[in-house]
């Protein structure tokens, strides 16, 4: 049966002006996927618009074609409309740093601004509830067009993959703030296509990361 394979970029910039790029363990971790899927002969590879998508793809030798339905939420819109003074990212570094442990704080905060777009707060582009559809339509679409026993590789971010997977074990999205947090750099979740439509086989799933190249963020 046709088989999708959900693949969490990898490391990002965390805490630097501009996210969207691979930190040198995420090119690390990047290349740990080329050894995973070295068997694999996919029949289509797709990745999300996003710089980390693309560069994680091709570092693990698999340069992918652009579906924007893969593209991650606005989290700095997110931010933002729950603290307009997070505009300029220097105030929010400076703001975060003076608490002492600004990883934690910036978790905090984060959760909270996912949790007003979440509840349906004004001034988003993008809706928590259209992302969600947006998230499943992408790989619906991507499903349909695999063969039996194809394989594709899609590489995206932590957000849509959250949205499938609550979607596709509950029918709706109250999994997501859960899932999402939790959701491993390069963690793979296996989505299988057949008879009764997409059922998830697996989530999250990392064994190819020791201990030194596991990150969350």
């Amino acid at each position: 049966m046709p088989t999708l394979y959900l693949i969490r970029h990898a490391q990002a910039s965390f805490g630097a002006r501009d996210y969207d790029r691979l930190s040198a363990l995420g090119e690390r971790q990047a290349t740990r996927l080329k050894e995973t899927f070295a068997e694999v002969k996919p029949a289509l590879v797709v990745s999300g618009s996003m710089r980390r998508h693309q560069q994680t793809a091709a570092l693990a030798g698999f340069p992918p074609e652009v579906d924007r339905g893969f593209d991650e939420f606005d989290h700095q819109e997110v931010i933002v409309r729950y603290k307009p003074a997070y505009r300029r990212h220097a105030v929010m570094v400076a703001d975060l740093t003076r608490t002492g442990h600004p990883k934690r704080a910036f978790q905090e905060m984060f959760t909270a601004a996912t949790q007003r777009w979440i509840d349906g707060g004004d001034g988003y582009t993008e809706t928590f509830h259209a992302f969600c559809e947006r998230s499943e339509e992408a790989v619906r679409r991507t499903a349909d067009r695999l063969g039996k026993g194809e394989a594709a590789l899609v590489f995206t971010s932590g957000g849509p993959i959250a949205a499938v997977v609550s979607r596709l074990l509950t029918g709706g999205d109250d999994l997501w703030a859960k899932l999402n947090p939790v959701t491993i750099n390069t963690a793979i979740t296996k989505v299988v296509s057949g008879r009764s439509g997409l059922t998830v086989v697996s989530y999250n799933e990392h064994v190819h990361l020791g201990a030194d190249l596991l990150t969350y963020r």
